[in-house]
């Protein structure tokens, strides 16, 4: 449907009732004709009417244009009264509409809203005919108006030739100041301004400072435009020219189809955003490379040189995600406990969202096999939005690993470090350097003074690798180094990292893992649904306790996965149609189909059923342990043997625990000969493994004087702690794996020195609950707490001399100890 109206301008004056036409991103001025399109319920109305009586419309501007259903407050109160040329219906609710301004009206009062606005309007007369003195001034606003709007057609290719005739052809200013500011390319608002200033004075300057401040904008982006124009010819001559002579070098045969690849490999330089120092240093080999002959063995090695430089990724970063929240969900959804690691990582998004540059931190996360510390970087990784690179250390021998070679040898590449960052395609990875600990060293050089460099927030910005031979930054790399033990990692190493240690598990942590993480991944690797396995508490608990001994959970996912195999086999062995019905349960009476017999028995009662034989704590790289101390008495010449691979430290242990023995067989009823023809001898089980270290001095004290008493120790307490020949107990290391290791093969009470008492607060309250501690600062307080018998009838206790440590003996002991 399209409705035509006859052209006929109309003149109003005073006040008038107009239906109201709100407009969106356009101001219509008199005299100028705009198309439109209608779809608004308001505005079809208003259509819809207007057409069957033929009157005419007002025309306001919306404040914001985003608002679909402007209210008065939301509209420009002066506008344009406006006729209706032509309506053309698109669709139901859908108009095209050509509307031409006829005069400046203001609203008075909006005395309708619905079904569409109308109001009452003041007919505005804007001033056209100035005062005599001012008319000068408005003639040379005119003719400066005209010369600017010819001067800017010329600029705008889409704008007709006959624009400028028209522009010349009118004769009235305030009509050619509305024409003009209909046209040009300002906001909304600065078009609102001009309709609504009356003066013609006023409106001549306001136009033709728009005009000449778009003229000015125009100008620029055509000299722009013709640069890059220039720019452009120069490109495609050089391009020709280059072309030819790559044909002129084909027919002297100097040219054996590598020129095009030179050309893709320069043009590669061109596009990627590199530094210009490293920009320079890629043409300045290309150029090298074109006077090269292809065959020759510096060819092949420039040109790798090259690509590398292009491929390391020297502006490319990924953004982080900062958002705390998410962080948080990510790491607990990958990862049980681990809170130290967690909070650490969220207090770098935290000062990330406060400063935009700040260094990646450099975290070393110390702990047992399988507690989940390479993993975590993943977890990391994901947690922040960045890539993650995994690097092994463990067994590298070459500072080169870690450098690179210099481009004199044959076969060089970049170190390890650079390889890492092509790989991820960003500079701010996650890096991760698996097994720091097991660095080693040799004649090639020691890659652990390389890594100083890199693991420096101070210096690893302008990082050196032999091969780039271009300073690399590494500062934006979040680093993550593991490993198992702290000691082999040299000082200046671990001085430059924020050292994290992660304990073992206690059992209550590795049922809640086994749950929310190991059982369903197992579940999914081996292909069986949720509903057709189950494994029972009690069963679950007896896997962790009789089939797997360790700080972490690596071998209990094993076994969790051995008994998906075995559900599998019999998913696999039923017909299809009946799969469905399945639903096994693995008991603790099943477990031996799936698992075989138990593996770890409690062997602390067997083992301690007689006297001389102590169970002591020890700390190893996979977490705490027990440790077992046997004594025997033999005829003999009063030697004291020992065995077990014991290590210097713990040789003198024992001596110092049979010393304070000796000095004090009245007060223990021990016959005071009883190593002139009798020979002592102490082993500790396990014989192929080598043990060292001060903690097992109490332990050491507590075989002696069971053997020698012949009265049998508690097979419920496991104790650890430094003797010293007076008698006194000195604090120990590793205090929380030795603990869970008491609570992981099910002891009751644990002694430890007195000063010790502080590091329990890493130990989970659950652990604590379930344990009794017993806090000695003499030995003389150890056979009441672990003898299986009364002894005060036996020992004088009372008369035992408790020596107190001075200050400074205690600092000097506390420092040997350590």
């Amino acid at each position: 449907m399209a409705d035509e109206h006859p052209q006929t301008d109309f003149q109003l004056e005073g006040t008038h009732d107009f239906p109201v036409l709100p407009l969106r991103n356009t101001v219509l001025f008199p005299q100028v004709v705009v198309p439109i399109a209608v779809g608004r319920p308001r505005s079809v109305n208003l259509m819809e009417q207007a057409v069957d009586k033929e009157e005419p419309i007002a025309i306001l501007t919306q404040r914001d244009p985003d608002v679909d259903e402007p209210t008065v407050d939301d509209l420009y109160t002066v506008g344009t009264a406006a006729r209706i040329l032509k309506v053309v219906k698109i669709a139901e609710d859908n108009y095209s509409v050509i509307i031409q301004g006829q005069q400046r009206i203001q609203l008075e009062e909006m005395h309708q809203e619905e079904p569409y606005f109308q109001g009452e309007f003041e007919v505005l007369q804007p001033a056209n005919e100035a005062n005599p003195e001012d008319q000068v001034e408005i003639d040379a606003l005119f003719m400066n108006l005209k010369s600017t709007a010819k001067q800017v057609v010329k600029f705008i290719p889409e704008m007709p030739e006959e624009a400028s005739d028209m522009v010349e052809g009118v004769e009235d200013p305030g009509q050619l100041c509305d024409f003009v500011a209909a046209n040009m390319d300002i906001e909304t608002e600065e078009q609102q301004e001009i309709l609504t200033t009356l003066e013609l004075k006023d409106r001549l300057e306001t136009v033709v400072t728009m005009l000449a401040r778009q003229l000015e904008v125009l100008r620029v982006s055509d000299k722009i435009q013709n640069q890059i124009k220039e720019e452009i010819d120069k490109n495609q001559r050089e391009y020709y020219l280059r072309q030819q002579l790559k044909a002129i070098k084909e027919q002297l045969g100097e040219l054996d189809g590598e020129g095009s690849d030179l050309d893709d490999l320069e043009q590669q330089v061109e596009e990627a955003d590199l530094p210009e120092e490293v920009e320079e240093k890629c043409k300045q080999q290309l150029s090298r490379l074109r006077r090269m002959q292809p065959a020759s063995s510096e060819y092949g090695v420039t040109r790798n040189y090259v690509e590398t430089l292009v491929d390391i990724p020297w502006r490319e970063q990924s953004e982080d995600k900062l958002d705390i929240d998410r962080a948080r969900e990510v790491l607990d959804e990958d990862h049980y406990d681990l809170e130290e690691v967690k909070e650490r990582i969220i207090e770098f998004l935290a000062v990330r969202q406060l400063k935009d540059e700040m260094s990646g931190p450099i975290l070393c996360l110390i702990g047992p096999p399988g507690v989940g510390k390479t993993s975590l970087g993943r977890s990391v990784a994901r947690a922040l939005g960045r890539e993650f690179v995994r690097m092994s250390l463990g067994g590298i021998h070459d500072e080169s690993e870690i450098r690179g070679h210099r481009r004199t040898y044959v076969g060089a590449i970049p170190g390890r470090i650079v390889q890492g960052l092509r790989k991820a395609g960003t500079n701010n990875p996650v890096f991760m350097l698996d097994e720091i600990d097991k660095v080693g060293q040799d004649f090639r050089g020691d890659p652990s003074s390389a890594l100083l460099e890199v693991l420096d927030p101070e210096q690893n910005d302008e990082f050196s690798d032999h091969y780039v031979e271009l300073p690399v930054d590494l500062s934006n790399v979040l680093f993550i180094a593991t490993g198992n033990v702290l000691e082999p990692i040299s000082a200046p190493l671990r001085d430059r990292m924020d050292v994290i240690e992660i304990p073992g598990y206690t059992v209550y942590d590795k049922k809640h893992i086994a749950r929310d993480y190991l059982i369903p991944k197992q579940l999914e690797e081996n292909g069986i649904e949720e509903e057709q396995l189950g494994i029972t508490d009690d069963a679950l608990e007896k896997i962790i306790r009789s089939y797997t001994r360790e700080a972490g959970v690596r071998n209990l996912e094993r076994r969790i996965a051995e008994i998906c195999r075995g559900v599998a086999v019999e998913v696999a062995e039923t017909p299809e149609d009946e799969r469905d019905e399945i639903a096994l349960t693995a008991d603790e009476e099943s477990l031996i189909d799936y698992l075989g017999p138990v593996e770890y028995q409690r062997e602390v009662a067997q083992r301690t059923a007689q006297p001389g034989v102590a169970t002591g704590l020890a700390w190893t790289a996979a977490g705490g342990e027990i440790l077992f101390i046997e004594s025997t008495q033999m005829a003999g010449k009063g030697e004291l043997v020992l065995t077990g691979q014991l290590g210097d430290v713990m040789k003198e242990s024992v001596r110092a625990a049979l010393s304070y023995i000796r000095s004090h067989t009245e007060e223990f009823g021990i016959d005071t000969r009883f190593m002139n023809d009798q020979d002592v001898h102490i082993h500790v089980p396990a014989g192929s493994i080598p043990k060292d270290g001060p903690s097992a001095g109490i332990t050491m004290f507590a075989s002696l004087l069971s053997l020698l008493t012949d009265i049998k120790v508690r097979s419920d307490v496991a104790m650890t702690g430094e003797i010293t020949l007076r008698g006194n107990t000195l604090p120990v290391g590793g205090i929380k794996e030795k603990v869970l290791a008491a609570h992981r093969t099910e002891l009751k009470h644990v002694i430890l020195p007195e000063r010790n008492k502080k590091d329990l607060i890493d130990v989970s309250d659950d652990v604590k609950e379930e344990l009794e501690f017993h806090f000695v600062e003499h030995v003389s307080e150890l056979p009441e707490l672990v003898f299986a018998e009364d002894i005060s009838e036996r020992f004088d206790i009372d008369s035992l001399q408790v020596e107190k440590p001075d200050e400074d003996d205690v600092v000097e002991e506390v420092e040997v100890a350590e």
